[in-house]
């Protein structure tokens, strides 16, 4: 059997435990294409799955990776007319991504337009879906909202601020460092401040705030307004405490839950979600900002620059 490279581990721990190296040639069986990856998106579920604390898919090795865009080069039985070899195109949640050959279900794949590189489609998939349903589906934004986002200069914040605003509301930003917070501004939010510079007082009277941090969930629901709603999505400065369903009800505020995952509920769900982010890309009403690319044999220090958490947009493998 032939063989392929991929970016892969055998035991959890630092980026040291990554290996490039050759891995079995995945095979086009019926319902899946052979998909050669020219770019493959980086995310922080990849750090925590090499840390061993996010869930993974198949045997040791381990070849991480969900995200990745390229051309088709086999299809097994039952394509649909669209998915054909040489057709350009992307996936968000699809494992084995981090290989020069990927098997993925006919389903989980969109086709990109012309216009949208491979690079821009690796890029913007996952952070650009979770943006969009964000602001469409958890709270819709309006024209004159005020709408606060936590780590608005991470994989989604740069995204979901430009969607706030091409919405029409008005974006106040919080990021780490003074250099994130000029990235927020650079890429439209009204305001942008330090953690240290004033929250959760400058967030005060929002008509919602987008809480990715998780340990400033209740600040987030003292600080929205009276009938303001915050949606909580992550949790990347930890745990947040309990919430009382009293404060919500003297409030009449609304805490909302958003994962990806029950938005993307089918193939004709994927693609009309994924449409209306290109038209977007395409008439430059969004912006994909991508921080670096690394070769894919480089994993490792691609690993330890994204959590370092330096970055501002997204990390991107080449094959």
């Amino acid at each position: 059997m032939a063989n392929v490279k991929a970016l892969y581990f055998e035991r959890f721990g630092g980026p040291d435990v990554l290996t490039y190296g050759d891995i079995a040639d995945p095979v086009s069986s019926r319902g899946h294409a052979l998909v050669e990856t020219a770019a493959i998106g980086l995310n922080f579920a990849d750090v925590y799955r090499r840390r061993g604390n996010y869930h993974l898919a198949g045997e040791p090795p381990f070849v991480a990776g969900y995200e990745a865009a390229g051309t088709v080069v086999q299809c097994g039985d039952g394509a649909p007319p669209s998915i054909q070899p040489g057709t350009r195109v992307a996936f968000a949640d699809s494992p084995f991504a981090n290989a020069e050959l990927v098997a993925v279900p006919y389903d989980k794949l969109v086709v990109l337009p012309d216009g949208i590189d491979f690079n821009t489609a690796a890029a913007v998939l996952l952070q650009g879906l979770t943006a969009q349903y964000l602001i469409s589906d958890s709270y819709t934004a309006m024209p004159n909202d005020t709408a606060v986002v936590h780590a608005a200069a991470g994989g989604v914040g740069l995204l979901l601020v430009q969607l706030l605003v091409h919405a029409g509301a008005r974006a106040i930003a919080f990021a780490s460092t003074a250099e994130k917070c000029a990235a927020a501004r650079h890429y439209g939010a009204a305001e942008a401040y330090t953690y240290a510079e004033g929250w959760p007082e400058r967030a005060h009277g929002a008509n919602v705030v987008y809480d990715s941090v998780g340990s400033t969930l209740d600040a987030s629901i003292d600080s929205v307004r009276t009938g303001g709603t915050v949606v909580f999505y992550g949790f990347a400065g930890g745990d947040p405490k309990p919430v009382d369903p009293r404060v919500l009800m003297d409030g009449s505020k609304r805490l909302v839950g958003g994962d990806l995952w029950n938005v993307l509920t089918s193939h004709d769900e994927r693609e009309r979600r994924t449409s209306k982010l290109f038209e977007l890309i395409l008439t430059g009403a969004l912006r994909v900002p991508i921080a670096r690319t690394f070769a894919l044999s480089d994993g490792s220090a691609a690993h330890e620059y994204l959590e370092n958490r330096s970055a501002i947009g997204k990390v991107l493998l080449i094959p």
